[in-house]
């Protein structure tokens, strides 16, 4: 079977240019004088206007020579203030003639974008199109400042206009009309000789800091791929083509040069019919044959599916991704035509692929074969689309194997507008590495010494560039050749900042064994809110007996029953329901409300009827609270009293005197956006009691909370009705915790082979993190074995949610599948980490190595409640490597073991005395006490195990991460990050705190080299220690001036300012602050809290020098987040619609955002930092 992916290396005829289009329009203009060219339709106050091909030749000479006589020279840009309509044809072919480069202004754009445009363009000359200043207004006079001060104009051509004879005005200039001394020269067109790489066009495209990038087209492009069109699609000079393109886009090109090539007829509709209910009525009307349409456009002629257009035999959708369902609405409107959908972009001008779908009326059940996505098809003449192997460059990817989508044609744009956008260009439109471009130079010059002509073109011909275009995009080759651009859609939804899978809230709903069913909904509260609400269905018969066991009542379930007795009837039900998602999700993710039903109502086609669901009204909440049990009215303390009425402005289903002392807040249905606000409330009320952020995680309870108020507000206890505060004596001290967990370590461990395979088996835990995302695409590109242990209900979604997750950060190659296992598991499920007993066994039998990268990272919760997932999972790794064969270990540890006082001084001795920083043999005793957060005392407790372990004879590592930053090849970062947040948070307040702490970053990358070269060689003791730290490190002072380098408006202030500024922002509740989750942090003593102690990584640069024989590169020298950097997080978080653009021109420009709309949609579904897997 021939291989159906096309060859990089065949020859894509370089130099058969065409000629350029507004010649060949000449041609056909002098050929056919009086065949209509242009017909604007009639409007309300407007009459049809029709204009032969001689009214548009004759007028545009006359525009041309008009140009060439005020001086504009071959490739200055000529800017068109532009309407939709015949006078924008006559002035873009004018602009052709002249020899010139054609750009447009909209005048919708703000002047603000408008001023953009023409500082990009630099134009030196300007044609302002009569009816657009009619219709839309005369250039503002903020615009006409900028172009009087900063434009250097050759010419003005004030209001250009065809009449209705069809000769053409300019306006009027010292009395006279501009254009008047050119009319004698209307039958000739100007001398300007033009090439294939002269630059007929310049288009803008998004750029990644808000500033637009000009695209400079060239005019091999333009004509050149018409006449396969024309054979291909069956179009000819009968054509009616619409204009509905959007007149500042490149496809506007498209809707006036495809006809004008043809001999053909270009219609013009009216704004007033580019409307739902009236567009397909005018299609059908004008008897439009073929339309350039983008999907949302589409949508607008789908409005009306009557009358039927069936004229129209050929839709070309350009722009965006189209989809079955539009499809078979537009062949329901139009049965005769024929949908094209083309892949290109801006960049690549005319040079596209498509796919083309039968008519209706030739294959009514084609659209039925398809998936819900129109692939992008296969290159038109001379085009290819090559599937790249992203780790491999040298390779095509097979069929099925996802991969980048190059571009390869002869008609690609010349590139980016400006030197300062040379880098990017060189980036994008690169050198065909398959093959030497010198073939091809050679060839032609054989060719045109055979030919003996003479061609003047030449001149403006740089000879074949054999160059593809990297569009970012990936995507897969079908077994017939076509192209499948990637993507899918799943359940994941963001509240509060945070990326919540309702599937996943609904997997462990039904696991609770009263539960027969269930939905989880995203809905809006009676504030306008967003919350998780549950439906469930009890198991009645199990319920009886549930309710025995518990001592309640019998209670009989009527259908009829309202929601407030439904809710107060399984109230005990619903807070077990809600104490067993507590054990395995996130607070965030437990639902806010559940709701049980008697059944689940349903659709025709037996799905849950979602609509149908009932959401209670407030009134009905608080009348299902109200017999909630409280403490009694009389008993209650007068604090208590009024720290309820507080509450109750939060807890929207509560009055106050319903709202349970003794029930965490949380629990009823407090968020953390309303925890941050109550205690300026409680500042409000007592005046005199400071109240961290962090009290009602500390105090979750209304009698705790109120207690704490209390003894602040008479600290000797004079109070006589102060409730005294509770003690866990369960809450355990971490270090206290060590001795006896040190009892569950194996009491000797096999020692594993100090000589490493080349490829090995290795088991991952937190392979859908972000850094594990990273350790398991370094493992894998390398050719060893990776078996995955992730939280799924099955193999084939871990095996989802591991390449949905890589997807997402742009990491992903298909061709891993043979060397990728996923197992289901949970880390906080011992002692076989949630596996079942045969897989536990056979990974035991068959992994060489394990590497423990998993954990829950949160730095509110206490050491108790992360023990579990954190603690006596590194236990439980400890002891899978000792079972079965031998094996090294490497564990995933955090300098948040070294966040104590005693560090701090040590460094700062330690670098007085010449020393590197804190020793990576530091027996780490300065941390038995001292550790402020539940996640830094974990990581403490899990390296003293190690280190027992090691003595033990286990073989391993113990990797010593800092902050863990994003991708610096592209900006790929982790919002959740602290540091990332902080850029934003000040960009949100407008300051940046003075910190001049330094702070330990390394790029993602860097982090998981250095894990990967400890677990795979043979390390240099038996369980040496790792520290992962910048070279150089920047200050906070320094990370945060990238924000103004970049044009944010962030001035540096004093740290009691900034924190002011973010206590206002958050006290006003406008819009979430980017720091709200961390707020106790970064509003209490944050110069204090972020010192961290300087660190000696000699172990570190070791192992990676003794991994360079098997990676084949040195990084020993260590890596660094630089400001250069820190500007590709920034472009990236801007991408992704993280972060907004800068308000100003920085001193640097942001680089190009390298993300795709695929990647930033997948980035919502993905998890966060911890990968708890």
């Amino acid at each position: 079977m021939a291989d159906p992916r096309p060859n990089p290396t065949s020859d894509l005829h370089w130099s058969d240019y065409r000629g350029a289009i507004h010649q060949i329009f000449a041609a056909n203009a002098n050929k056919h004088p009086e065949r209509t060219c242009v017909v604007e339709t009639a409007s309300s106050n407007s009459p049809k206007r029709v204009f032969t091909y001689k009214h548009i030749n004759e007028s545009s000479n006359v525009l041309a020579h008009h140009l060439v006589a005020s001086g504009v020279q071959r490739g200055e840009v000529v800017m068109v203030y532009a309407h939709r309509g015949v006078d924008l044809v006559v002035a873009v072919m004018g602009v052709l003639k002249a020899g010139a480069t054609f750009s447009v202004i909209d005048p919708l754009y703000p002047a603000d974008r408008q001023i953009i445009y023409l500082d990009v363009a630099k134009p030196r000359a300007l044609v302002v199109i009569e009816k657009a200043s009619q219709e839309a207004g005369e250039l503002s006079a903020t615009v006409r400042e900028y172009i009087q001060e900063n434009l250097r104009l050759r010419t003005e051509v004030p209001g250009l206009q065809l009449q209705d004879d069809g000769s053409v005005i300019g306006g009027n200039l010292d009395g006279h009309d501009c254009l008047e001394a050119q009319q004698q020269s209307r039958a000739q067109l100007p001398d300007v000789v033009v090439g294939p790489d002269s630059t007929p066009t310049l288009s803008f495209t998004s750029g990644s800091e808000g500033r637009p990038k000009g695209v400079k087209g060239r005019h091999f492009s333009l004509a050149y791929y018409f006449p396969w069109m024309q054979e291909r699609f069956g179009l000819s000079e009968k054509d009616h083509f619409s204009m509905l393109s959007g007149i500042a886009h490149d496809p506007i090109q498209r809707d006036i040069f495809t006809p004008l090539f043809l001999g053909a007829r270009l219609i013009v509709p009216p704004a007033e019919d580019i409307t739902f209910d009236r567009l397909a009525k005018w299609a059908s009307d004008n008897e439009i044959s073929v339309t350039h349409l983008t999907p949302a456009m589409g949508q607008i002629l789908l409005g009306s599916l009557e009358p039927k257009v069936n004229s129209l035999h050929s839709a070309f959708f350009v722009g965006d991704i189209l989809l079955k369902r539009d499809c078979r609405r537009l062949q329901d409107l139009a049965p005769n035509v024929r949908i094209k959908n083309m892949y290109g972009t801006t960049e690549t001008q005319r040079a596209v692929s498509f796919y083309e779908i039968p008519s209706k009326s030739e294959d009514p059940s084609y659209l039925d074969k398809m998936g819900d996505v129109i692939p992008a098809g296969k290159g038109m003449l001379d085009v290819q689309l090559l599937v790249v192997d992203r780790s491999n460059r040298d390779r095509i990817c097979e069929v099925g194997e996802i991969g980048e989508i190059y571009v390869r044609a002869g008609g690609l744009a010349e590139g980016y507008l400006g030197p300062e956008l040379k880098e990017l260009t060189n980036s994008k439109f690169v050198q065909n590495w398959f093959v030497d471009n010198e073939k091809w130079v050679k060839e032609d010059q054989e060719k045109a010494a055979k030919a003996g002509k003479d061609e003047p073109w030449r001149e403006f011909y740089k000879g074949p560039r054999d160059r593809l275009y990297r569009s970012g995009d990936l995507g897969r080759y079908t077994a017939d050749g076509n192209v499948e651009c990637t993507g899918r859609a799943d359940d994941q939804v963001k509240i509060r900042g945070f990326r919540i899978e309702l599937g996943e809230i609904d997997t462990h709903l039904s696991q609770h064994p009263l539960i027969r069913e269930n939905v989880t909904l995203v809905k809006r509260d009676h504030e306008e809110e967003q919350i998780l609400v549950s439906y469930y269905v009890p198991d009645l018969s199990k319920w009886s007996a549930w309710k025995q066991g518990r001592g309640e009542a019998e209670s009989n379930v009527a259908d009829d029953l309202s929601i407030p007795e439904r809710l107060k009837m399984f109230n005990s039900l619903t807070n077990d329901v809600r104490e067993h998602l507590k054990k395995k999700l996130a607070s965030y993710a437990v639902p806010t409300l559940f709701i049980p039903m008697v059944r689940l109502p349903l659709t025709p086609n037996g799905k849950v009827d979602k609509r149908a669901l009932p959401f209670p009204e407030k009134s009905e909440l608080l009348a299902a609270s109200s017999s909630q049990p409280v403490q009694d009215a009389a008993t209650r303390t007068e604090t208590e009293k009024a720290l309820a009425e507080i509450w109750a402005l939060y807890l929207r289903s509560y009055a106050a005197d319903s709202i349970p002392s003794n029930v965490p807040f949380f629990d009823l249905g407090g968020n953390s956006i309303a925890a941050v606000q109550i205690p300026s409330q409680i500042r409000k009320k007592w005046p005199d009691v400071t109240v961290p952020v962090s009290a009602i995680s500390k105090n979750p309870t209304l009698q705790q909370l109120a207690g704490d108020i209390d003894r602040s507000l008479n600290p000797v206890g004079l109070r006589l009705d102060a409730q005294a505060p509770e003690t866990d004596d369960q809450e355990e001290f971490y270090s206290n915790a060590l001795p006896e967990l040190i009892k569950e370590i194996p009491a000797k461990i096999q020692s594993a082979s100090r000589e490493s395979a080349k490829q090995q088996t290795v088991f991952l835990t937190g392979a859908t993190g972000f850094l594990g995302s990273y350790i398991l695409r370094d493992l894998l590109s390398s050719g060893n074995k990776v078996i995955a242990h992730v939280r799924a209900k099955s193999t084939e979604d871990a095996l989802q949610r591991v390449k949905a997750t890589c997807q997402a950060y742009g990491i992903w190659s298909d061709s891993w599948a043979s060397n990728l296992e996923c197992v289901t598991g949970d880390l906080q499920e011992q002692p076989l980490l949630g596996m079942q007993q045969d897989v536990y066994d056979r990974v035991a039998k068959e992994a060489d190595v394990v590497i423990h990268n998993g954990a829950i990272v949160h730095w509110l919760k206490p050491f108790s409640s992360l023990k579990s997932a954190n603690v006596l999972s590194t236990i439980s790794a400890i002891k899978l490597c000792a079972t079965g064969k031998a094996k090294k270990m490497a564990f995933v540890s955090s300098t948040s073991a070294l966040d104590s006082d005693h560090y701090v001084e040590l460094s700062k001795n330690l670098i007085a005395s010449g020393a590197a920083g804190v020793s990576e043999s530091d027996d780490m005793e300065g941390s038995r006490q001292g550790l402020t957060t539940g996640y830094g005392q974990g990581k403490w407790v899990s390296e003293r195990l190690m280190e027992e372990a090691g003595r033990r004879g286990l073989v391993g590592s113990i990797i010593r991460a800092g902050y863990v930053l994003g991708d610096p090849k592209t900006g790929t970062t982790n919002t959740d990050d602290f540091l990332i947040r902080m850029l934003k948070g000040c960009v949100q307040v407008g300051s940046r705190p003075d910190i001049t702490n330094t702070i330990n970053m390394v790029p993602v990358d860097h982090v998981a080299r250095l894990v990967i070269a400890t677990a795979l060689n043979q390390p240099v003791a038996p369980m040496v220690v790792c520290h992962v730290t910048g070279h150089p490190r920047l200050t906070f002072n320094q990370y945060l001036a990238a924000l103004e380098a970049f044009g944010y408006e962030a001035p540096k202030v004093d740290f009691p300012t900034w924190r002011d500024a973010v206590e206002k922002f958050v006290e006003q509740g406008k819009e979430e602050h980017a720091l709200l989750g961390l707020y106790h942090m970064v509003t209490g003593d944050l110069p204090g809290s972020t010192k961290a102690p300087e660190l000696d990584d000699r172990n570190a640069a070791a192992a990676l020098k003794a991994d360079a024989a098997r990676s084949g590169q040195d990084f020993s020298a260590g890596s660094a987040v630089t400001e250069d950097i820190v500007g590709q997080y920034l472009s990236f978080l801007i991408a992704r619609g993280f972060m907004p653009k800068p308000t100003k021109k920085g001193i640097k420009t942001l680089p190009e955002a390298k993300i795709t709309q695929e990647q930033i949609e997948a980035l919502d579904r993905v998890g966060g930092r911890g990968g708890a897997a």
